[in-house]
């Protein structure tokens, strides 16, 4: 582009340059220019048109503006003559007024203020000489309290001011004001502690409340607040000295109880001597009364839980706790012992022997009575806890709302640390020990339920669920310890003890089971080709079984501890506290819901897997090679190829045409409904359905293999046979396992379509399918494969 050129547009979002007639070259160049400069001269002019138009308008509103100005020059000229001359002397005149005001309202400020301290210097006068007074012959505490009390309202700079001590003292009173009252004050703060202390010994409950409301008139709150907490300490630890040097056996639960009856005592004082300490002495003072009881009860607490410690021997259990051998679980855990678990029992080889059962270095009932006892305390610390925390809580200024929180006084108590070493500490390693040793003890007693069969002609000699007697006594001791440990309200507690139980149940309890499955109760046949012993499929029937009702046992236990609900009263149910209840601090509850899944997602995880490992070995081992000869049996002599006089047999209702679905039904049942019977409903619908799905397949290649031999009546009734087998396995089961047949079904259908209808079927493009409304699982060239079964079948005659 020439330096002429010049961009004047937009061409599709581009800019255009501008035709210039200077750098032309040739004529159709010269006429676009033209053109150019035509257009633009239009649009100039046009410009110029609507400017012109225009200014008449503006002529005129200007013309207005020029009459207007006319018109307002007279009311200026008007309004400055007035500002000028009348409004002059006006203003000066406010202006004179508005200084005369504001010295007359200082004036009156400091007469006021003058007024006031003569007032206030009078009612100090009045405050001493009564307070004096009071104090002489009339011995008028209450009034001499109050008059110290007035006192404290007037301010300093006016009690300690020149004005006062000038005014105030008297022939009688010869000392300035502030020297004065702080006598009195001392001299009645003695007076009040002395009779207070008095009455406190003589029990006059009536002169105790009278002298403690006097110290707060008197500027003696510490004072007050102090003797108060001394005297009922002293009622604290009297109750508590006597209720645990009592002559009664000590025994069960007494010193929980004696524990319980000191925190009861102590809430008891605090929630009943709060509104007059408020009353008196003023919102948030009886923190203080509660700090010193809690020094009173960190004391005596303290000698409840040391002669607990040493009459319980604790130290010594612990110590047996902790160096308990678990010599069955050890050994049964050993590749070369593979003895039953009855025949090694402590207690029937220590019975043959002759030597002591180790059972007799730790006394189960002991450890359960010391767990309860040690539950039952903790249960009341943390009712204690949560009583102090809503008297001392915080005020939450957004919310407007106490926050329940664990007050310090509290989490650095002397009592909290005995707690944890003496109680929560010997919890946990207590419930550890006497859980595992439950397991273990559970598993040497346990017992297979009694005469269970495979003959389905035979009765049971037991009630379902068919499980060993370990589910039942495990299940009860993990209800029994998760109880205690949630009731105890300690975040700790749950911390240790659930991962606990979570890890004895995921070892011991199910590396048990998985023992037996493998070592004692695997069903292999002892002959090959042979099906495995009937005891022994029944024992691992009853291993599964365990896996089964054990996991909906920890299912159940976890998730009526999750669920705690809140019934009414007029229903007639036990009102259970929900575990915000229990833990209320923080996010207690959240940690201790966590905990809890995570006990039942680990134990399912554990049993799921080795569930199915268990079902597939019954496959295998059992359903599979059962299955075998039945399906051999319910097919024998069984001919598709039937003559054309076959029509109207297969339409009658004879023997011959259900000879297939009679075999097939008398030998499933034959070795399903014994499966059926043992094994509990969940363990048996997985089993059904893997058998199924085997039981499809084989029908599958048992339809290939008629190739060649099946004509169209055969294909009427081989439809007819294979439905009849489905219909029969599935009954009873879930409607979803129709499904596992759906390749069947479609290749009879296909084995029965006519010829236009198979015609339509081959041609169909995948829209086409689709629309058919049947989801073909079998692919084009199965489908064709499928269709020469019966269309090969004149070629072979």
């Amino acid at each position: 582009m020439s330096n002429g050129a010049r961009i004047n547009g937009h061409l599709d979002g581009e800019l255009v340059p501008t035709p210039d007639i200077y750098s032309a070259s040739s004529t159709a160049e010269i006429k676009a220019a033209l053109e150019n400069l035509s257009q633009r001269e239009k649009s100039i002019t046009s410009k110029l048109d609507t400017l012109l138009a225009s200014q008449k308008d503006l002529s005129r509103q200007l013309t207005r503006l020029d009459l207007a100005r006319a018109q307002l020059g007279p009311q200026v000229i008007a309004i400055r003559s007035v500002s000028n001359g009348m409004l002059s002397s006006a203003a000066s005149t406010a202006d004179r007024i508005s200084g005369a005001v504001k010295r007359l309202d200082q004036e009156q400020a400091a007469v006021k203020a003058t007024l006031e301290v003569v007032e206030q210097v009078s009612e100090l006068k009045s405050c001493v000489i009564g307070v004096h007074g009071s104090m002489g012959m009339t011995q008028d505490w209450e009034t001499a309290a109050a008059y110290l009390s007035r006192a404290s309202k007037i301010p300093d700079e006016v009690i300690d001011g020149a004005f006062a001590e000038e005014t105030v003292p008297t022939a009688e009173i010869p000392d300035p004001p502030r020297v004065t009252l702080n006598q009195a004050a001392e001299g009645l703060c003695s007076l009040f502690l002395r009779e207070f202390e008095k009455a406190t010994k003589e029990g006059d409950g009536g002169r105790v409340t009278r002298f403690f409301k006097l110290f707060p008139l008197i500027g003696r709150t510490d004072v007050g607040l102090d003797a108060y907490g001394r005297y009922v300490c002293g009622g604290v630890a009297a109750r508590a000295r006597n209720n645990l040097n009592t002559t009664q056996k000590k025994e069960g639960m007494f010193y929980a109880m004696a524990l319980t009856k000191l925190f009861e005592h102590v809430a008891q004082i605090v929630d009943g001597h709060e509104p007059l300490v408020t009353r008196h002495y003023g919102p948030g003072m009886m923190t203080k009364v509660v700090e010193r009881l809690q020094v009173e009860a960190d004391l005596q607490g303290g000698i409840i839980l040391d002669t607990w410690t040493d009459d319980r021997q604790i130290s010594r259990k612990m110590t047996d706790v902790k160096s308990y051998a678990f010599s069955f679980l050890v050994q049964s855990f050993l590749p070369s012992n593979k003895p039953s678990a009855r025949s090694t029992s402590p207690v029937v080889r220590d019975s043959i022997s002759g030597r002591p059962s180790e059972d007799e270095g730790v006394n189960m009932k002991e450890v359960d009575s010391i767990l309860s006892e040690i539950a039952l305390m903790l249960g009341r610390w943390a009712l204690y806890a949560r009583f102090i925390a809503s008297k001392t809580g915080v005020v939450d200024e957004e919310e407007k709302q106490k926050v329940l929180s664990l007050p310090a006084l509290v989490s650095n108590s002397n009592l909290q640390r005995k707690i944890t070493e003496q109680l929560t500490e010997p919890f946990n390693v207590m419930s550890t020990f006497f859980f595992r040793r439950s397991v273990e003890k559970a598993f040497q007693m346990d017992e297979q339920p009694p005469d269970l069969t495979l003959n389905p002609h035979k009765p049971l000699g037991s009630n379902p669920p068919f499980i060993t007697s370990a589910v039942d006594d495990v299940m009860y001791i993990v209800t029994q310890v998760l109880q205690r440990s949630l009731g105890t309200s300690q975040r700790s507690v749950v911390g240790s003890v659930v991962p606990s139980l979570s890890r004895v149940l995921n070892s011991d309890f199910y590396g048990m089971i998985q023992r037996k499955m493998r070592d004692e109760s695997y069903p292999k046949a002892a002959i090959q080709g042979a099906l495995p012993p009937e005891s022994v499929i029944i024992s691992f029937l009853v291993l599964i079984n365990n896996l089964d009702v054990s996991t909906d046992y920890v299912r159940r236990i976890v998730n009526d501890s999750l669920g705690q609900r809140r019934s009414s009263q007029s229903d007639g149910m036990e009102t259970k506290p929900s575990l915000q209840d229990l833990f209320p601090f923080g996010h207690d509850s959240v940690f201790v819901e966590t905990q809890l899944k995570n006990l039942l997602n680990n134990f399912e995880a554990k049993t799921s897997e080795l569930l199915n490992e268990a079902i597939e070995v019954m496959l295998k081992q059992v359903m599979r090679p059962r299955l075998r000869p039945v399906m051999i049996e319910t097919f024998r002599e069984i001919d598709y190829m039937p003559l054309e006089n076959y029509r109207g047999a297969a339409d009658a209702d004879g023997d011959e045409n259900d000879l297939v679905l009679q075999r097939f039904e008398r030998g499933w049942q034959a070795f399903t409904l014994p499966i059926k019977r043992i094994a509990t409903d969940r363990v048996y619908d997985k089993l059904l359905t893997s058998t199924i799905n085997h039981l499809s397949k084989q029908l599958e290649k048992r339809i290939w293999s008629h190739y060649g031999r099946v004509n169209e009546l055969g294909a009427i009734r081989l439809e007819r046979d294979v439905t009849g087998i489905v219909n029969i396995a599935v009954k009873g089961g879930r409607y979803q396992l129709r499904d596992m047949f759906t390749r069947c079904s479609q290749m009879t259908l296909i084995l029965n379509m006519d010829e236009e209808e198979w015609d339509e079927l081959e041609k169909a493009k995948p829209a086409e399918l689709e629309e058919m409304g049947i989801p073909w699982q079998l692919d084009a060239d199965e489908r064709k494969r499928t269709r020469s079964i019966i269309t090969d079948q004149d070629n072979l005659q």
